[in-house]
């Protein structure tokens, strides 16, 4: 009998600790090719020992504020419940009050209630794709027969709150790195404006990954809609460039292209659609690499002490950014964070667009090798007003 036509197959299976080990050998040769850990539940693993997942999802509400017992005391008869759940292995099931809600692909949710007058109870059930669940209540109080009575420093506004909020992640162009978080923070500041101030989600825009074309599209539809009334808030997450030797700014929708500048969106076409857009108030909000080139000229602090009726009687176009036109930002922005965290902490009915950027401009330049700016955006109709902030 020849040897070279010997077929050798060796199987040893070792209990050890509960659990087996195959070695398993390929026909005709002499060495171990691969190695599995066989785990008494029946599940396979290679290599390092996977721990499994034992929690249940984890639920943040944004909308409204609750306080330490889950509770949140209200004077409306709606409100939106807005939040964002995440687990590590897959939402499975979400149901408030034994209906079924659907997130987005990012976890967030929102849906209005009605609420009667005194306590409301929510119960919101989770379960994952590991069959962890949790059952969690929350506690809204309508104190509706005791609104809260105007003070005098209230005033009357006409027209409505508009928002066009742009969050860019991924890029069509492999040159272009993609981004992890610019659409978690644009989808957190659209739910914090329609949930606690006074955007109503039909008057805001979300657009996650637009091309050239949709932001274009959604500016001039702007144009046209907008009265001398209304206030419009527009944000920008995403990838910016500066043209050192143009002396030009860009934002990079998706289909962006590193080489070609026929998609970049120059930052004189924003402030054209600014000028264009005929608003009592328009705020831009810009995180974004070099998003400080906004600006034509440094812009003077607005002294937040001013009186509010001065402040929204008087037409403004301003921008906050977070850096200067010569400093890139990273990707998990501490701008964005501190912005939304003072937005969700506000406790005052009106507060000024000038008010809230000095009340976390210190908390950036602490934790951040960045410099947030705010100021006037030249030439588009600025008179030295302020966007006021009006809580729900």
């Amino acid at each position: 009998m020849g040897m070279n036509y010997y077929k050798i197959t060796l199987i040893f299976i070792f209990l050890l600790a509960g659990s087996s080990i195959s070695l398993c050998q390929v026909e005709g040769e002499s060495k171990v090719t691969s190695i599995k850990l066989i785990k008494p539940s029946g599940t396979e693993e290679s290599g390092e020992r996977n721990v499994r997942d034992t929690a249940p999802p984890r639920i943040k509400i944004i909308s409204p504020q609750l306080d330490s017992t889950s509770t949140a005391h209200l004077s409306a008869s709606s409100i939106y419940l807005m939040g964002r759940i995440t687990d590590d292995s897959g939402i499975q099931s979400f149901s408030i009050n034994d209906a079924i809600i659907t997130p987005d692909e990012n976890g967030f949710f929102q849906h209005s209630y009605s609420l009667a007058e005194g306590l409301n109870v929510f119960k919101i059930d989770l379960s994952d794709n590991l069959a962890n669940s949790s059952t969690n209540f929350i506690y809204l109080i309508n104190d509706a027969a005791n609104p809260t009575i105007a003070t005098g420093d209230e005033f009357d506004y006409k027209g409505d709150f508009y928002g066009l909020i742009i969050g860019i992640d991924n890029y069509i162009d492999p040159d272009i790195v993609d981004l992890d978080h610019p659409i978690t923070d644009a989808t957190l500041l659209y739910s914090t404006l329609v949930g606690n101030y006074m955007f109503e989600p039909e008057n805001i825009t979300l657009l996650k990954d637009p091309t050239r074309a949709d932001v274009i599209r959604n500016l001039d539809i702007l144009s046209y809609k907008l009265t001398p009334n209304d206030n419009l808030l527009i944000f920008y997450a995403g990838h910016g460039y500066w043209d050192e030797e143009k002396e030009t700014g860009y934002w990079f929708p998706s289909d962006a292209e590193q080489f070609s500048s026929v998609n970049w969106i120059r930052n004189s076409t924003i402030q054209d659609f600014v000028d264009d857009i005929n608003t009592r108030h328009t705020l831009l909000i810009s995180d974004a690499c070099f998003a400080g080139s906004i600006f034509k000229t440094r812009g003077a602090f607005q002294d937040a002490s001013i009186a509010v009726n001065k402040l929204y009687s008087l037409s403004s176009r301003k921008a906050m950014t977070s850096g200067t036109f010569l400093e890139e930002v990273p990707d998990r922005s501490v701008f964005i964070e501190y912005f939304l965290k003072r937005l969700l902490d506000n406790e005052k009915k009106y507060i000024s667009s000038g008010e809230l950027y000095n009340s976390f401009r210190e908390a950036v330049l602490n934790n951040s090798p960045n410099i947030p700016q705010y100021g006037v955006i030249q030439d588009t109709g600025d008179e030295g007003g302020e966007f006021i902030f009006i809580k729900r």
